[in-house]
């Protein structure tokens, strides 16, 4: 199942024509190698590279009638062959040849991927870049807490994303393995060489051991891979949604010159493609747990996996590639408020400081529970009143017994919070 929006390029990974054509270079491979152990002769192996073939259209009338794929094509292959069609497939399983090729087209896949984190980390890294010293309001609860910048927002995008890239990697290098071992996988009628050999020419490591079958614990590490992926995309996704609130309005998906919001409401810029971002995570983290079911099969196989794979596979990885595609141009296009920032930081009267002063306080010799109820009183007043923090806290003889407006010009300053931004960039190689 392929969505309309699905770019080309990983959407033919998971076409008939593409995974026929790898089924056909397996049996192909296998063919070479039972060659080289004087199984099949020159000759007959000669006709098979040059007339070896098939046709979609036709395996799929085969296997209306056959209700087997693999039979279904072999059967068109061997229409091709003729005679010497007999060597094919010989000492095979069909999950040799369907195991094998679904690593193949899940490499295929996950490269597809993997540019795509890249494309994401280098967008998240040039705004990081330029917004390095852009004061922004730091939230926790979803209230105003102390300063940041939105640099810092954006580089610890790009770092979350870093590990994003290292799982897919990972995933990759799990599920970089293929089989050709036979029906319960004790190679009792092909040769191991034939596996390695196979496994070699397509880049693929050979299973240490099989049943008939690569073990599902594989997939569901690459599906969880996927998911997690999808989860970061919506962390994000949805973080740029809460900061184009009417109400914060700092940041907001870019629209065009045509495009329209609602068709009720002419005014509307709405965060659609963050919504549909966290959407579609949904579909990833639920793919996940069919991928989870799948590891428990019965004994050296059953078949009620396969047409869960069909489904989830193709689905989650194309998904993902829609995904990571739109978040690299939400990020690259989305227009950055920087005045509105600067008006948010001051929205609360000066309490984004209150933990500056606390800590001047206790410098100055009051102990932290004093400290902490004068500054608490005051901001609550600020916060109540709409009075300035620091004009409540000059009036305060207590505190000003002990401070100074030196003490109060540095209390309230925002460079303090952005002392280390410089040595966090480093930190995560931006």
């Amino acid at each position: 199942m392929i969505p309309r929006y699905t770019r080309p390029e990983i959407g033919n990974i998971w076409s008939d024509e593409n995974k026929f054509r790898i089924w056909l270079r397996i049996e192909i491979l296998a063919c070479e190698a039972m060659h080289k152990l004087g199984v099949i002769p020159a000759a007959d192996l000669k006709r098979i590279q040059a007339r070896a073939n098939f046709n979609v259209k036709r395996i799929n009338q085969i296997e209306a009638k056959v209700n087997h794929d693999v039979i279904a094509f072999l059967t068109n292959v061997a229409e091709y062959v003729g005679p010497s069609a007999r060597y094919i497939h010989r000492g095979l399983t069909s999950s040799d040849v369907l195991d094998t090729a679904l690593a193949v087209q899940m490499l295929q896949a996950m490269d597809i991927l993997i540019a795509d984190v890249k494309t994401v980390r280098k967008a998240a890294a040039a705004k990081a870049r330029k917004y390095k010293f852009t004061p922004m309001m730091g939230r926790s609860h979803g209230i105003h807490a102390e300063p940041i910048t939105f640099g810092l927002k954006m580089a610890l995008m790009y770092d979350e994303f870093g590990r994003a890239l290292t799982r897919l990697q990972q995933a990759r290098e799990t599920i970089r393995v293929g089989q050709l071992s036979g029906a319960v996988g004790t190679h009792a009628h092909i040769s191991p060489f034939v596996e390695d050999y196979v496994c070699r020419k397509l880049g693929l490591k050979p299973a240490a051991i099989s049943t008939q079958i690569l073990q599902r614990d594989r997939h569901a590490e690459y599906m969880a891979a996927l998911a997690l992926a999808g989860c970061s995309v919506d962390r994000w996704a949805t973080e740029f949604r809460h900061l184009q609130r009417t109400e914060v309005r700092e940041m907001e998906e870019f629209f065009g010159k045509q495009q329209k919001g609602s068709s009720a409401m002419p005014h509307k810029k709405n965060p659609i493609t963050g919504e549909k971002l966290s959407g579609l995570a949904r579909l990833l983290r639920g793919n996940l747990v069919a991928g989870m079911e799948n590891v428990a099969l019965w004994h050296e196989r059953d078949i009620s996996h396969s047409s869960v794979e069909r489904v989830i596979l193709p689905d989650s990885t194309i998904a993902l590639d829609h995904m990571l595609v739109n978040l690299e141009k939400l990020v690259s296009k989305m227009v950055v408020y920087k005045d509105r920032m600067m008006e948010n930081l001051g929205l609360t009267h000066g309490l984004i400081h209150s933990q500056q002063v606390l800590l001047m306080l206790t410098e100055k010799k009051f102990s932290r529970e004093d400290a902490y109820r004068l500054v608490q009183k005051h901001a609550m007043q600020a916060w109540n009143t709409r009075q300035d923090l620091r004009t409540l806290l000059e009036a305060d003889a207590e505190v000003m017994k002990r401070l100074t407006p030196a003490d109060l010009d540095k209390v309230f300053d925002l460079s303090i919070h952005f002392k280390d931004v410089d040595r966090t960039f480093k930190a995560v190689g931006l």
